[in-house]
């Protein structure tokens, strides 16, 4: 182990940089985190920023910041918002998933310094490089491990306690193993207000809005790709086409976008999820397509019969109204056999315009 020699710490932190990892220091990168960190690397998947702290161009911490939770329940009660309007604004939340100070960087006030720099640039960072702002960074801390002690010094607030379920290779685990601290930090003042704020233009969240897809949806998406030949050959096939092509549809929708990140996504659903799917089972459990079988069923099916699967299924489930529109009378001199006055209600969804009680009379 190589030991930095620092002639003054207060001096060394006041001259500390943190910095982006450049593509290629990468494999450095995830040869450290995987060597030094108890939990290994950490793939980059999706949104992921990883950054290096240095002091005279020697590298003293590694820190890396990706996705997300997609369930927190001492983050979401401290926001206020609920779960459909969670899961499309997710991606203005992101979470220190690894920090790691080397060996060569053992220095009183190291950690808050770097979480200190960091919480300074990640917003810039964030919205240079994926075209949205960041307004809340959150982290978990093992308390069989460590105290926390350098979140609380670097301000972050604690919110409390994970119910422990953790995240395992078929989704969560289906016991709670291990609480863990919930702290986080905004970026933004009245982060909360601004997390749960209805104009999404206003958060630079553009296009269709991410969708968290109910029980009934993930039973209808198999179904729609009945129809389409399937290209691979009989012998050795494992997940019916159709299960592949809802999987693929399901994390895209979700938001997942390239082979891996729906892999990924695909991994994380637990077993009721699946079933859903109508994976297959294996040995007991519910298993789900690799990352190669999802790029090969993509890239050899036909196109045209892709896309009608998807409009059909779209034409069902692609028009569910996240607003209600109400508008209601009272009808002069009609009155029932009972004395009572009628009423009329209509409503009428936002986004498919749907009229779903043209003037019901209401009792």
């Amino acid at each position: 182990m190589v030991t930095a020699s620092f002639p003054d710490p207060s001096l060394t932190l006041k001259s500390l940089i943190v910095r982006p990892v450049e593509r290629e220091e990468e494999v450095r990168y995830q040869e450290q985190m995987a060597r030094h960190h108890y939990l290994g690397a950490l793939p980059k998947i999706g949104e992921t920023i990883w950054y290096v702290a240095t002091w005279q161009d020697q590298w003293l911490a590694q820190i890396g910041f990706s996705a997300a939770a997609l369930k927190c329940g001492a983050r979401d009660r401290w926001i206020g918002w609920d779960f459909r309007t969670q899961y499309d604004r997710l991606r203005l939340i992101a979470n220190n998933s690894r920090f790691l100070i080397l060996p060569e960087g053992r220095l009183p006030n190291l950690g808050s310094r770097v979480l200190a720099l960091v919480a300074r640039r990640i917003g810039r960072d964030w919205q240079a490089r994926f075209g949205h702002p960041l307004f809340l960074i959150e982290t978990f801390v093992d308390p069989s491990r460590f105290h926390g002690g350098v979140y609380r010094a670097a301000n972050w607030l604690e919110l409390g306690l994970t119910q422990g379920y953790r995240r395992t290779r078929e989704g969560y685990s289906p016991e709670a193993v291990q609480p863990k601290w919930v702290f986080v930090y905004p970026l933004a003042r009245h982060a909360p207000a601004r997390l749960t704020h209805p104009d999404r233009a206003l958060l630079n969240l553009t296009g269709i809005p991410r969708l968290m897809l109910n029980g009934e949806q993930m039973y209808a998406l198999p179904h729609c790709f009945k129809e389409i030949a399937d290209p691979r050959r009989a012998q050795g096939r494992r997940h019916p086409l159709p299960v592949v092509l809802a999987l693929a549809a399901g994390a895209i929708l979700c938001g997942m976008r390239g082979y891996k990140a729906i892999h990924q996504w695909a991994e994380n659903l637990g077993q009721a999820a699946r079933a859903r799917f109508c994976c297959r089972k294996i040995d007991g459990r519910y298993a789900v397509p690799s990352e190669y079988v999802i790029r090969d069923c993509l890239v050899r099916i036909e196109p045209g019969a892709l896309d009608a699967a998807l409009n059909a299924w779209n034409r069902a489930w692609g028009t569910l109204d996240e607003a209600l529109a109400l508008d209601g009378k009272t009808m002069k001199q009609a009155v029932d056999e009972a004395g009572e006055q009628a009423h009329i209600l209509s409503v009428v969804g936002h986004d498919s315009m749907t009229c779903h009680t043209p003037s019901a009379p209401c009792p």
